[in-house]
């Protein structure tokens, strides 16, 4: 079953001789419970498109359908309801806030939407990112790699419909990002999650169902593993 859908998205930077086309006329569709990598050098255009992808940035044309939602037919606010409940985003330096424990962290879009706290689902996820003795921690008392399993499980916590994932490992340690990249495809196997990663590092696609390449903002290729 299709969760996302990607039509004719463009976007453009500038004006005139200056323009730049960070996404270039893109096309493509995501099953459900998928997990896919996108990859591409520096300035290719991928950190865009997940941007697009997520709602955190509009097009300059095109559409993102998101569980058969045109996203971008949303007003404002409603897309940052939207977000919240749907998209989870894991970025590559966390994003926790600091004055809140594990716990807190993990729970806060469900704070945020006034929404009940799946106790049961909450237990299940602390467990399963190994982090049942760190529930009352801060932060600043975690390892990097402990910071990005607390985003992960703030990611999870909605059941969104689909996981985006920007350079998860970018921040971390070789054993640290095995531990994530592990705890990303258990995600999606356990949870049926779908991810889309965007890596730079080819060895980290290749734990991933399919690969998209993107390239001067288009995608040169789209294999599966």
């Amino acid at each position: 079953m299709e969760i996302l859908r990607v039509d004719k998205l463009v976007k453009t930077y500038g004006k005139g001789e200056n323009i730049v086309k960070a996404v270039d006329n893109i096309s493509f569709s995501v099953d459900k419970g998928e997990f896919v990598a996108i990859v591409g050098a520096s300035g290719s255009g991928k950190s865009s498109l997940l941007h697009l992808l997520g709602g955190v940035d509009r097009p300059t044309s095109g559409h993102v359908y998101i569980d058969s939602k045109d996203i971008y037919s949303l007003s404002d606010d409603n897309l940052a309801i939207f977000r919240r409940r749907q998209v989870g985003l894991i970025y590559q330096f966390y994003n926790l806030i600091p004055i809140l424990n594990v716990k807190e962290n993990i729970t806060l879009p469900c704070d945020l939407d006034g929404k009940k706290v799946d106790e049961k689902k909450l237990d299940e996820l602390i467990k399963t990112l190994g982090l049942e003795e760190r529930v009352d921690h801060l932060p600043n008392q975690l390892s990097g790699g402990q910071q990005q399993r607390v985003s992960i499980g703030r990611a999870l916590i909605n059941n969104p419909a689909i996981i985006l994932a920007d350079e998860p490992t970018g921040n971390l340690d070789s054993k640290s990002s095995d531990e994530i990249i592990s705890l990303l495809k258990l995600s999606n196997k356990k949870f049926n999650q779908t991810v889309i990663m965007i890596t730079h590092d080819l060895d980290l696609a290749k734990e991933a169902d399919r690969v998209i390449t993107i390239e001067d903002g288009k995608i040169i290729k789209d294999e599966r593993n």
